[in-house]
């Protein structure tokens, strides 16, 4: 037994209105994902220079007078004091990667000499766990190495030409973005909380103004922290390897370069003290066998100081975070937008938690 359903056309409408709005809405989602991230990164650096901008504002309120003027003057020269100090650490660390690696390969067959004997050491070796010529089982695994190495490479070339003019594109619109939302976020949104507000809605306001500066204060206070412990990271390698260098006889030269490499890396959180620290090591090992693994063990070993007192001690509890909850927020970050989201992880963690705090709040101001 059918039966025949009629509905009019009002009804159908609203049927299929939904369902279709959600559609329309994550497929704009996906084609609109990269603009997102990149206006997302761009809000996340504004917030993070924050601090910097309210320094440089109050060093010319103090010594010129207070003037209005000074805040856009003010964004600018904090803005370009961070990208020119990010080049310069980019334009030092660069050259001295590129000249140890090159070092190490020239120096190679000597180092491997004293080290292990050379193939005749190499081989005695490998009669005493089975193999009869290790030189030849390494030859040709390195020759099937190299053949594979040089086949992605050959392949990839014009893709990598191209992903990296796209990177380079990206980073320019994240920073004129980040430059345009540090000079008129401020005016945009006092311009949005006054047209907003009305006698009805105006607690929701007050607490959905309060909850945004919160989240703000948040992301600035993470990066400022953050950015203190990677400079005294930074510094203490910069004295670990000047010391080395007068016992082991490499450069001292290298203390600079090694000491930015670690406070670069250590702004990634979590992981980024480990590959710093790893790749100094390997750059050092590079110059001299027993100064790169020295410096492995005294690292470890102040990064435990580092991690334990330090770094509690400059960071505090102000994102209020559980280790598992940071740890479980990089890990999403990271695979949902790579480095850039176990950069932001931690900071988008903090402005969840005060959402959560305050959603009693919220809740009481709608009704």
């Amino acid at each position: 037994m059918s039966k025949n359903i009629e509905t009019d056309l009002r009804t159908f409408v609203k049927f299929w209105t939904v369902p279709l709005g959600i559609v329309l809405m994550i497929l704009f989602l996906y084609k609109a994902l990269t603009g997102l991230v990149i206006i997302g990164a761009s809000i996340f650096l504004a917030l993070a220079l924050r601090p910097l901008v309210g320094k440089v504002n109050g060093f010319f309120n103090k010594h010129f007078g207070k003037d209005k003027r000074h805040q856009n003057v003010s964004v600018i020269l904090a803005f370009f004091i961070v990208v020119i100090v990010f080049g310069a650490i980019i334009s030092i660390i660069g050259p001295v990667v590129v000249n140890e690696t090159a070092k190490f390969i020239q120096n190679f067959p000597q180092t491997f000499e004293n080290t292990f004997g050379g193939w005749k050491g190499i081989n005695e070796f490998g009669k005493t766990i089975g193999v009869q010529d290790l030189h030849a089982e390494i030859e040709n695994g390195l020759v099937s190495l190299s053949n594979n190495i040089m086949g992605v490479l050959g392949s990839n070339l014009i893709s990598s030409v191209s992903g990296a003019a796209d990177i380079i594109m990206k980073v320019m619109l994240v920073l004129i973005l980040s430059l345009l939302f540090l000079l008129e976020g401020p005016e945009m949104m006092n311009s949005f909380w006054k047209n907003a507000e009305d006698e009805e809605n105006s607690k929701m306001i007050k607490v959905a103004k309060r909850t945004i500066s919160k989240m703000a204060n948040v992301v600035s206070i993470y990066v400022s922290r953050q950015v203190i412990v990677a400079l005294v990271d930074g510094f203490a390698t910069m004295l670990i390897v000047f010391i080395m260098s007068l016992f082991f006889g490499f450069s001292s030269s290298l203390a600079i370069p090694m000491g930015l490499i670690t406070a670069l890396f250590y702004l990634i959180p979590m992981f980024g003290q480990f590959i710093g620290g790893t790749l100094v090591t390997v750059l050092l090992i590079s110059s001299n066998l027993w100064a790169g693994l020295v410096y492995a063990i005294i690292y470890i070993l102040y990064a435990q100081i580092e991690n334990n007192i330090i770094a509690p001690k400059i960071q505090g509890d102000a994102l209020k975070l559980q280790p598992v909850i940071i740890l479980c927020a990089i890990v999403i970050g990271m695979y949902m937008f790579g480095l850039l989201g176990a950069i932001i992880a931690i900071p988008i963690a903090g402005c969840v938690r005060v959402l959560v705090e305050e959603y009693p709040n919220i809740k009481q101001a709608r009704h």
